[in-house]
């Protein structure tokens, strides 16, 4: 076997016309290997391209934006790889150069291409979910968890990949080493203690498996409410609804109370609140409510309700309680009942609208004197 394969590279070599010597023949061998790579790669990214043009897949385009490149690189690295490991000492000599650059460049490579592979896993898992609707609850849990879970893997296989690195050189391999080790990950796991990173982390585990939030829960923090747009393994970006961005530490999630408006469901009830005059006929005013919201299709039927809650020297207080399905939809129906009863009011009942009173004594005349 080993003859037949000194005696291939010796033809391949004199058929490209280089004389066969042992420095040559070394370089020309991995420059061969790495022309193959090249060619693996032309040949199935044809053959995925053909296939695409046939009949289109989610996957192949998946695959092509997320893999592609990282593929292009690492299928020369690896053949780069075996042939600076081709041993033959009577045709072949091993280039110290050559095999750390191939070693180097596979590792990379090969931390790189699974890094893009768990970003594929994750969008082919979670492609039919729909996490822009309230209501998808249980689909928008598994989304969170599949990606927190990603990062996680992420996180560890860097971790690996830069061990691995650093045993290559010889200088630092015993840095490499100890991070691999028991000993080496408990002292890393505490330096990030001390940072508040395995705080973040463990918080983030807890977020990721109780769902004090998910993906596109609409939330109050900090006396703003937006939506979860991301949840990192350190923090969680909220996208306030005039479309800046809050980011916070994960903790947060963990040791400040804060608001949930999707925790269980996305139906909410919104109140609107008129201040009107004692004189206002509130059985008018709550049939006229019943009839702007059933002729509105962001009320979902729930919840309805017309009340005087309070009393002031000048005016009554009026609450009308309307539901939706979720929180932009109960915005809205609130802005559409304070419009509607407002130009109601102003047509039919204007002297109900507030009024200031102002009751002047008439002055009493002074008895004429006989």
């Amino acid at each position: 076997m080993q003859q037949q394969l000194d005696t291939w590279i010796r033809d391949v070599i004199r058929w490209a016309g280089y004389i066969p010597n042992r420095d040559l023949s070394g370089w020309v061998l991995l420059t061969i290997a790495v022309l193959g790579g090249v060619i693996v790669d032309v040949i199935v990214t044809q053959v995925l391209s053909f296939v695409a043009k046939r009949r289109t897949y989610q996957t192949l385009q998946i695959l092509k934006t997320h893999l592609r490149w990282a593929f292009w690189i690492f299928v020369p690295s690896l053949f780069f790889l075996l042939a600076t490991n081709i041993q033959s000492a009577r045709f072949l000599r091993r280039h110290p150069v050559a095999d750390k650059t191939a070693e180097i460049l596979f590792l990379v490579t090969a931390t790189w291409l699974a890094v893009k592979a768990l970003k594929v896993g994750e969008l082919l898992l979670i492609r039919h979910y729909d996490t822009a609707n309230d209501i998808n609850l249980s689909q928008r849990k598994f989304v969170t968890q599949v990606r927190f879970i990603r990062r996680i893997a992420v996180f560890i296989i860097l971790l690996v990949g830069g061990s691995l690195l650093l045993i290559s050189f010889q200088g630092s391999r015993k840095v490499g080493l100890s991070v691999l080790t028991s000993a080496g990950v408990v002292s890393v796991l505490i330096g990030f203690a001390a940072q508040k990173t395995l705080a973040n982390l463990l918080a983030g585990i807890q977020i990721a498996f109780n769902q004090q939030i998910r993906l596109d829960d609409a939330v109050v923090v900090e006396k703003e409410w937006g939506r979860i747009e991301e949840i990192n393994l350190t923090n969680v970006i909220v996208r306030l609804w005039d479309r800046r961005r809050l980011i916070l530490p994960i903790t947060y999630f963990v040791e400040t109370p804060f608001e949930n408006w999707t925790r269980n469901e996305a139906s909410i009830i919104g109140s609107a609140f008129f201040y009107l005059d004692y004189t206002v006929p509130v059985d008018r005013i709550r049939a006229k409510a019943r009839e702007i919201a059933e002729n509105d299709p962001l009320w979902n039927g729930d919840s309805f309700a017309v009340q005087v809650t309070d009393t002031q020297p000048t005016c009554l207080v009026l609450r009308i309680l309307v539901s939706a399905s979720d929180a932009p939809s109960a915005f809205d129906l609130r802005c559409h009942m304070r419009e509607h009863l407002i130009a109601f009011i102003r047509d039919e009942y204007p002297q109900t609208l507030p009024q200031t009173r102002l009751l002047l004594a008439e002055e009493l005349r002074p008895k004429e004197i006989e």
